[in-house]
């Protein structure tokens, strides 16, 4: 089934999906990784240096387009797309070839990751850009740096640096969502890295909706920033996926809670948008009860309804 059916029929979560992955070519998701328990993943250099190795050689054998990354301690999160539909093939290679090294090297046995990877897929432009921010800033916000350029085992210094050497990594995605001149777009980079580090984040392995609320906290501090970017349709153009900026939803949500009992023809309209909005987004009938202030009876009649 393509994308885009599964985005109208409210499919394609905003959370993190142990399960039924989605593997559609272009896709940018977000892919987290961690280990079973408290077990660690990397215990020196020279694991890192494995993991970026192979993390290379997957990429290259698969077609993979690498976006970010950060090799935590006891967990790894990547930003990438499958040039073709081969995501689950190329994650399994990669963590399969890391844990059998792992437990050769260290002579342990059993399950060294906590179960299958996460994916998360970056709907828009502007959660796009959160993602990274939110991935470069890990090691800050788990107390391991207050600079996130000093941690080593991230793709932060690609991002920020003029100089910074080239890679199998490709920035120039994510910064081009900032500015067509690589050098200004570094700039506001690492301005919004300085100021996301200023903001409280949750745990997305803990909390699903962490990076979600973390753009918006940014998009609130940015609005100019966030505003622009959600007009440049990147992912649209690449994977065919167009959905409405979520701090715009914001917005109209917020209209709504202030007037739910509105009934004119305009504005049912404008609540059905929203509301298949959020669907798209993976939110549950619940949810959007809570979300918009409107009873479930509500939302079905205008779902129906033909407008």
């Amino acid at each position: 089934m393509d994308a885009l059916d599964l985005i109208k029929e409210g499919k394609i979560k905003r959370y993190f999906r142990a399960t039924r992955k989605l593997n559609h070519p272009n896709l940018i998701s977000h892919i987290t990784q961690r280990a079973a328990g408290k077990e660690p993943l990397f215990l020196e250099k020279t694991d890192y240096l494995f993991m970026l190795g192979l993390l290379k050689d997957v990429a290259d054998n698969a077609s993979l387009r690498i976006y970010a990354f950060c090799l935590m301690p006891n967990h790894i999160h990547l930003l990438l797309s499958p040039k073709e539909g081969n995501l689950y093939d190329a994650m399994r290679d990669l963590f399969s070839r890391y844990a059998m090294q792992f437990n050769r090297k260290y002579e342990r046995k059993g399950h060294l990751f906590g179960g299958p990877y996460r994916q998360a897929v970056c709907l828009d432009d502007s959660y796009l850009l959160a993602a990274s921010l939110y991935i470069h800033l890990n090691p800050v916000k788990a107390g391991l740096v207050f600079d996130p350029l000093r941690y080593r085992w991230s793709s932060s210094r690609l991002y920020c640096e003029d100089d910074a050497p080239k890679s199998f990594i490709d920035p120039d995605f994510i910064l081009h969502l900032l500015s067509e001149d690589q050098i200004e777009g570094k700039e506001k980079y690492r301005l919004l890295l300085k100021q996301g580090s200023e903001l409280e984040a949750a745990q997305v392995l803990e909390q699903e909706d962490a990076i979600e609320r973390f753009h918006l906290k940014l998009a609130s501090v940015f609005p100019s920033f966030f505003k622009r970017i959600g007009k440049k349709k990147r992912i649209a153009t690449s994977s065919g996926i167009d959905l409405a900026a979520m701090e715009e939803l914001e917005k109209q949500i917020e209209a709504i809670r202030i007037s739910p009992f509105d009934s004119k023809p305009e504005s049912r309209k404008a609540k059905k948008y929203i509301i298949e909005q959020l669907i798209a987004r993976g939110y549950k009938r619940a949810e959007i009860v809570e979300r918009l202030g409107l009873s479930r009876k509500t939302i079905y009649n205008i779902l129906k309804s033909p407008l």
